[in-house]
């Protein structure tokens, strides 16, 4: 039987069904003797019509090749794209670019990793597959959301087979997954073992770097690494491409530049510091957010996505540059949330969109009210029902400019809050009514504590259509299985759908969007 991507996928089950645990991975790679080894699997990112980021890392210094082909056997069309030399600058990680690839096509890659003085010295290559964007509107889009990994406590559960929601939504076959954010929890350390309510025992996979919070470099590069010890994890990042965004907990929870920490847990105050270290290992371990070489600038974070005529990703950077948490009631606020910069790439980009979809993904929500501490606020609602005031200034100036501008297909997928929503906003409802109806779906966690769901602020007149959520805090993912959601774009009527879903195959809730219309 040829190879398709479904078989690949159902063939590498047991292969993922296995966990991989602490391998002493972190010692020095070059006191290492042998072959390289890319034991940390691969990932793919930024895919295009015609191209694609692919990422491995190496337990040694290493030059990094891959390969690729139509077919998954390797017998034709193979081409070789040299990659970079991967050392300790980059904690051993590297991308190579793909170029030249056809469009909405299945690529199959294998990733090489070889001794840079000796290239006949290389380890055994490590598969991959992606599927390019396509250039016509009659192929569809499936991609799949949620956020939230490792929190509270929450880590790798060898007892039950480690992160297999992975597994899961790797069987849906997703064009791509869009990572919502907190894709580590480096201020959350993990204990060997957490005792239950009803006395079980949850056991985590334990590292050094997660025994503490993360203040070097080393220890946030040992946050990336502890998710990939998941071989549920490593199988998925091989056969889905990742859109990455990030929101506190890289960095510490509820963090904002300028933030000075009074976190005993914490030598190094200052959380520009901490943000510092920690954006650069999260570039380190996504496709396209490190550091370019030749002109040393790091990735944005904030980003537009293209999958063809049918669907733009606006990937938010709400964290960078936001400004300080508060009561959040001021009446001007020109940095919100966004920042003035961001928030005109937005409106612009929007404006210049030509895709039937344009889908806003934010790693905090709008309206759904989120607390820090007993005065202050972290997103972007603060309670008060009335006109806008602090960061929802800035909101209320994009969401007239989309109306205004008559741009249509709008939608924002969200996660943070650790639960599962479907919200919708109208005019009708809200103290500020200069807008276009719109839906704001909400997922995760992907693995952490889940928590009792939040209330709606008035302003922009929230209501909830559905809402699944843990009775009390700090649920472990035993007790309350994992969120994530997914959109489908049908090829022919243009349709969008989007689908609640929970570890276990259980569609919790379903809400189709026609093209072009206003106010559903």
């Amino acid at each position: 039987m040829p190879h398709t991507r479904r078989t690949l996928l159902t063939g590498s089950l047991a292969a993922s069904a296995a966990l991989a645990l602490p391998l002493g991975l972190s010692a020095p790679a070059f006191a290492r003797s042998g072959r390289p080894s890319a034991s940390w699997g691969v990932q793919s990112g930024e895919v295009t019509e015609g191209s694609a980021l692919v990422w491995t890392r190496s337990d040694r210094p290493a030059r990094m090749y891959v390969e690729t082909s139509p077919t998954a056997s390797f017998r034709r069309g193979v081409r070789r794209h040299p990659g970079p030399l991967l050392g300790p600058a980059t904690d051993f990680t590297g991308t190579t670019p793909l170029r030249g690839l056809p469009p909405g096509a299945e690529v199959h890659y294998r990733v090489v990793v070889a001794d840079p003085d000796d290239p006949r010295r290389s380890g055994e290559p490590v598969h991959g597959s992606l599927r390019t964007t396509p250039l016509s509107r009659r192929s569809g889009v499936r991609f799949l959301w949620s956020g939230d990994l490792a929190g509270q406590g929450w880590g790798i559960n060898p007892d039950l087979g480690g992160y297999r929601v992975f597994d899961e939504m790797r069987l849906r076959d997703p064009d791509f997954f869009l990572f919502s954010g907190d894709t580590v929890y480096a201020d959350g350390p993990l204990l060997p073992s957490v005792t239950l309510p009803d006395g079980r025992i949850w056991r985590n996979v334990t590292t050094e770097e997660k025994s503490k919070v993360a203040e070097t470099l080393a220890e946030f590069r040992g946050n990336f690494r502890y998710n990939l010890l998941d071989r549920n994890l490593t199988a998925f990042n091989a056969r889905v491409p990742v859109i990455a965004q990030w929101d506190d907990h890289e960095v510490r929870n509820n963090w904002y530049p300028g933030q000075l920490l009074e976190d005993p847990r914490y030598t190094v105050k200052q959380v520009d510091v901490l943000a510092e270290r920690a954006r650069r290992a999260f570039g380190e371990y996504f496709p396209g957010l490190a550091i370019d070489p030749a002109t040393r600038a790091q990735g944005r974070v904030h980003r537009v996505v293209r999958r063809g005529p049918l669907l733009d990703v606006f990937v938010l950077d709400m964290r960078t540059h936001r400004n300080a948490n508060s009561p959040d009631r001021q009446g001007a606020d020109p940095v919100g949330i966004l920042g003035a910069e961001q928030l005109a790439w937005l409106k612009r980009e929007l404006s210049r969109s030509r895709a039937t979809w344009k889908v806003i993904a934010a790693d905090m929500p709008l309206g759904i009210v989120v607390a820090d501490g007993a005065t202050d606020f972290e997103a972007v609602a603060q309670g008060d029902p009335g006109t806008p005031l602090g960061r929802e200034l800035q909101i209320a100036e994009l969401l007239r400019h989309i109306k205004h501008q008559r741009i249509t297909g709008t939608l924002w997928l969200t996660a943070d809050v650790h639960y599962t929503a479907a919200n919708h906003y109208a005019p009708e409802r809200a103290a500020f009514r200069d807008f276009a109806p719109f839906w704001e779906f909400v997922s995760g966690p992907v693995g952490a504590g889940g928590f009792p769901h939040g209330r709606l602020d008035a302003t922009f007149g929230p209501e909830t259509a559905f809402v699944r959520s843990a009775p009390v805090a700090n649920m472990s993912p035993a007790e309350n299985p994992p969120y994530y959601g997914e959109v489908e774009i049908d090829g022919a009527s243009g349709e969008l759908t989007v689908r609640l879903r929970r570890q276990g195959g259980d569609v919790l809730f379903t809400k189709t969007l026609r093209p072009g219309q206003v106010g559903q």
